[in-house]
């Protein structure tokens, strides 16, 4: 097992079109890969997690990989992500997360004040705390053999305060947003907790052969404008930067890193501007549009709604064709709007990788 858990003699890799795009570089088709493509619409992946604790596969590397790999038996997809969730960053940070069936994540003690910031690790052992998603990542790098770039991937400060504070998910977080007002230092002092935590991981995927990145502001949408300029867009740059100065300074390859703020679409231009390569888009926003608004900063991932996937096949051929005529064929990884549901067919998944690669080989031709 250690040879093949050790981060180096990776096979060497054979479809490089999700990279080549994420970095504006010319493709034959246009990648597409899908947030939560590893997850419950999959009768294989139902029935391996069947009876197991959440979190305690998360913990174990050789199911992680088994999970990340079982959408690519059955889609073309041009890029795996590795299993794993966010809020392990929370836990690394000694807070309890547990995983409840049927409500979701959930903190049996979350932050209530500022005080309660003294309860979080000062100083987190990053390769002691995360280590397991390291050797996820190595021995995911390896099954894969090459066929596709592997994507690792972190919460967002603010996205990862919000649900320390309120203890699972929302409709309004105005516990969280609550801090924002009442305690903006605290809050800038978690934030940066979390920022420095985030980046030691970051690189640490990296090092374990994360070929990209992703940074999740989920809950970008529950701020305006205003807010999001204090406390989530330095934060997020912040880490962009780091990564990068890091990597360079210790002489790695640097790798492409994707933003991805749900219902963020206004702060577009600011996020064209961050030091990412690629800014991932909901289904709010429009292709063209947000085309015009990124000015060929950067490359663009998105954006059709997860729901247009319950329609029948024919249809969504349209939707993909509209979809990839608005943002057109380069500098452009097709998606998701966000994640998939558990309910959807995989059949349906299936005809949205095979129109996106159909109809940009047209466009491209």
């Amino acid at each position: 097992m250690d040879n093949i858990i050790c981060p180096k003699d990776f096979p060497e890799l054979k479809n490089d079109l999700f990279l080549r795009a994420a970095r504006g570089e010319e493709t034959e088709q246009v990648p597409v890969w899908c947030m939560r493509q590893a997850g419950r619409y999959l009768p294989e992946f139902r029935e391996f997690r069947a009876g197991k604790d959440f979190f305690d596969t998360c913990r174990s590397p050789e199911a992680c990989c088994e999970l990340t790999l079982q959408p690519l038996r059955r889609f073309p997809f041009d890029a795996a992500i590795i299993f794993s969730d966010i809020l392990v960053v929370p836990q690394a940070l000694g807070m309890d997360v547990q995983m409840v069936p049927g409500k979701g994540p959930s903190f049996p003690e979350p932050l209530k004040g500022p005080d309660d910031l003294q309860r979080l690790r000062p100083k987190v052992d990053v390769p002691a705390e995360l280590g397991y998603v390291f050797r996820a990542i190595t021995l995911t790098r390896h099954k894969l053999e090459g066929k596709v770039p592997l994507i690792g991937f972190t919460g967002a400060p603010w996205t990862l305060m919000a649900y320390m504070i309120e203890g699972g998910g929302s409709t309004t977080y105005s516990k969280a947003k609550r801090w924002l007002y009442s305690h903006p230092e605290a809050s800038h002092q978690l934030l940066r907790q979390l920022t420095s935590v985030i980046v030691e991981y970051l690189l640490g995927q990296v090092a374990a052969g994360a070929q990209a990145l992703q940074v999740f502001e989920s809950h970008a949408g529950i701020l305006g404008p205003v807010q999001f300029k204090e406390f989530c867009l330095p934060y997020l740059r912040d880490i962009a930067r780091r990564v990068k100065d890091q990597l360079k300074e210790s002489g790695q390859e640097s790798v492409p890193m994707i933003v991805f703020a749900k219902d963020g679409h206004y702060a577009l231009e600011d996020l064209a501007q961050s030091h990412y390569e690629v800014v991932g888009l909901d289904w709010t926003i429009d292709p063209r549009s947000a085309r015009e608004r990124t000015g060929g900063k950067v490359a663009l991932q998105g954006n059709m709604d997860p729901c247009a996937l319950y329609a029948p096949k024919e249809r969504i051929a349209e939707i993909v064709k509209k979809m990839l005529d608005g943002f057109g064929p380069r500098g452009y990884i097709a998606n998701l709007g966000h994640g998939l549901y558990p309910d959807m067919d995989p059949e349906h998944v299936g005809a949205f990788v095979e129109a996106v690669h159909a109809h940009s080989r047209q466009l491209l031709k």
